[in-house]
């Protein structure tokens, strides 16, 4: 019998407008900080991807070339506890809002994945689902957030 436990990994990318000291994105920006604590104290929480001091992904190094690709990463303990932060928190301004700072990306813009429990993802297999996803669809391996799965492989409804 399996007795691992699984937690919910997401990420996703914005191309932004400028970069991310333009005054295009500052209400961006300004927001970042706020917004990730509200993740961290949402709960269903586990862990979000920072910065070497601790801040925003802003500052890390992404796998994609271009400079304006902004990425976000988290980890949460199920869909549910990300699905209501997402949607039901102020985050869902950000969502409405992209427009004014991202420029459109072909493609899917996110995706999700199991993790066992206590596993971290790297950037590297996070942009390995995305591509994934793009490529073949959602499945258990890399799905949407329109078109999400159970840990076990069934489809939530």
């Amino acid at each position: 019998m399996n007795n691992k436990k699984y937690h919910l990994s997401q990420f996703n990318i914005i191309k932004l407008k400028d970069h991310i000291d333009s005054p295009v994105v500052k209400e961006f920006k300004d927001f970042l900080a706020p917004v990730n604590q509200l993740a961290e104290d949402s709960p269903g929480f586990v862990w979000r991807l920072k910065d070497d001091n601790g801040a925003s992904a802003a500052n890390v190094e992404t796998p994609y070339k271009d400079e304006l690709i902004f990425v976000n990463m988290s980890v949460w303990l199920n869909y549910d506890y990300l699905k209501s932060y997402t949607y039901q928190t102020v985050h869902s301004y950000f969502l409405k809002s992209r427009k004014k700072w991202s420029q459109e990306i072909e493609g899917h813009r996110a995706v999700m994945w199991y993790t066992e429990e206590g596993v971290i993802p790297s950037l590297t297999e996070a942009k390995e689902k995305l591509d994934l996803l793009n490529q073949n669809g959602s499945s258990l391996t890399a799905f949407s957030m329109t078109d999400v799965y159970n840990f076990d492989g069934t489809k939530l409804k």
